[in-house]
């Protein structure tokens, strides 16, 4: 029987890019969402500290399953093992005039149809 499968999801939130790792991901029922359950952390026993990794670990310790937008997502991918999850700041190149695309506030109304 070949080993459950790890997933490395990549999403920003906010000004930040998350990284973690998880057995379970799919499409949520919920409109527009990805749900991510059985996050995978490293062992609390390593000598050395990654205070990302702490950080991911306090915000997603005791969470059962989180629902991320989908617009939020930047990448998924299937893995061999897990690696450390990690917390990144966004940061703009000096000089650069490049933003986020808007995010929808909702479903346009479809074109021809008048109410």
């Amino acid at each position: 029987m070949p080993a459950q499968p790890v997933y490395k999801v990549i999403f920003q939130n906010g000004s930040q890019v998350f990284e973690v790792f998880a057995r379970q991901i799919y499409q949520s029922d919920m409109w527009g969402f990805i749900e991510i359950e059985e996050f995978i952390f490293g062992e609390r026993s390593q000598i050395l500290v990654d205070p990302s990794e702490e950080k991911l670990k306090n915000e997603f310790g005791g969470v059962i399953r989180s629902y991320i937008p989908l617009q939020s997502i930047i990448r998924i991918d299937e893995v061999d093992k897990e690696g450390a999850a990690r917390v990144s700041d966004v940061k703009p190149a000096p000089g650069s005039n490049i933003a986020s695309f808007p995010l929808p506030g909702g479903i346009p109304p479809q074109s021809g149809s008048e109410e």
